[in-house]
């Protein structure tokens, strides 16, 4: 019997301490604020420089001189090769005789040309003499341009023989060594690739469920692993429409500008893109779940702010949003009028002002005895797991 009584109290103590664990409920609100509201597309890139020549040579001969090497920076119009001069002058040497010989010939042709055309004119020659002489004065004035055509060949051939940089940039590669032969075919031989290393750019390729997001003019924000630690920035500055598709994933190239006057930047770094479709700066703003709050009407949350009047109807078709502000004890119904969002926060356009506190939703906070509902537990109820754990 006494076993018996000694459980019921302990009933009635353990039932007394949980009603002394009731609930409250109170209201969140947030404060209107300017910030930066952003949207952005990942991707991933390679670094090229935005201007890369291959410098080759027009001539066939030997590498007989070379002036810059891997990581040389040149200016354009720099010598930076030169091929042997030997052939290439004897031809510019023989060229000019050519032109000589062709010369005298078409001089000597030309003045027998203008004598029978007087004869014949007067008629002391026949037509076939004269005939004759007007085709060995046009035979020999093709004769001489053929031959100066040649020098100028011959001597812009000699030209090429000196190799000159065209761009102001960096060497990041080099295809010959001296006295390497050069043939010049169909195709240029390359001996150098010079890259502008101040404008570079990023390819990158864009998810297609993002690409059109994607716009000319955009900000972009990129790292490389070269340079964990740096952000470089950049621009959009082409959209390419031609996709591709590999393990079906289709993609799209998008460029990106960036400058990179401190040359970390280099080829074929890959970059890890963040482009910023949308970007609001200094613009108000409130979380998204403003827009859903509805005020609570209960007694027992009479301590609650409570609604100063009914809730007007706003037009959402033309931007519209209904918030609940705050005042004292009270909520007040207020449209405003809304901007761009990113899903989490939107743009406050008109309505409602810096500093102004909003309603976002109800929470449940445990009443201040439940610290002491611990000390209240009955020896006899039952214990919350790990109860009896020992401390160490």
């Amino acid at each position: 019997m006494r076993l018996f009584k000694l459980t019921l109290a302990a009933s009635i103590l353990f039932s007394a301490g949980a009603c002394s664990k009731k609930a409250q409920t109170q209201l969140e609100t947030v404060t209107v604020e300017r910030g930066e509201l952003t949207e952005t597309v990942t991707a991933t890139g390679t670094v090229e420089s935005v201007t890369q020549v291959d410098v080759g040579t027009q001539v066939t001969g030997i590498i007989d001189k070379l002036y810059a090497d891997y990581n040389t920076v040149v200016t354009k119009g720099q010598l930076i090769a030169e091929i042997e001069k030997t052939m290439l002058e004897s031809d510019l040497r023989s060229a000019e005789a050519n032109v000589e010989s062709a010369r005298l010939t078409y001089e000597y042709n030309l003045t027998n040309y203008q004598r029978d055309k007087t004869l014949h004119d007067k008629q002391l020659i026949s037509d076939y003499e004269f005939q004759t002489t007007k085709k060995d004065y046009e035979v020999s004035k093709t004769a001489y341009d053929k031959a100066k055509a040649d020098k100028v060949r011959a001597a812009k051939n000699l030209n090429y023989a000196e190799i000159y940089s065209p761009i102001d940039g960096i060497v990041i590669s080099r295809e010959v060594e001296v006295g390497q032969t050069v043939v010049s075919s169909m195709n240029v031989a390359n001996l150098y690739t010079i890259a502008d290393l101040d404008n570079m750019q990023v390819i990158g390729n864009v998810d297609e469920a993002d690409i059109g997001q994607v716009k000319v003019g955009q900000a972009v924000t990129f790292s490389v692993d070269a340079y964990p630690d740096d952000l470089f920035k950049g621009q959009v500055t082409q959209v390419r429409l031609s996709p591709t598709t590999e393990s079906n994933v289709v993609t799209y190239e998008v460029v990106v500008a960036a400058a990179n006057p401190e040359h970390k930047l280099i080829p074929g770094l890959t970059a890890n893109l963040t482009i910023y479709v949308m970007r609001e700066e200094n613009v108000l703003l409130l979380p998204t779940q403003a827009f859903q709050f509805q005020p609570m009407e209960s007694d027992e949350n009479s301590k609650l702010p409570q609604p100063d009047q009914a809730a007007p109807e706003v037009n959402q078709e033309a931007g519209e949003r209904l918030v609940w502000t705050v005042k004292g004890d009270k909520l007040i119904p207020t449209p405003i009028k809304i901007g761009v969002s990113n899903g989490l926060k939107t743009q406050i356009i008109s309505g409602i002002s810096d500093g102004t506190k909003v309603a976002i939703g109800y929470s449940e906070i445990s009443n201040a005895n439940d610290d002491n509902a611990q000390g209240e537990r009955s020896p006899f109820a039952p214990q919350p797991p790990g109860g009896n754990r020992k401390k160490k």
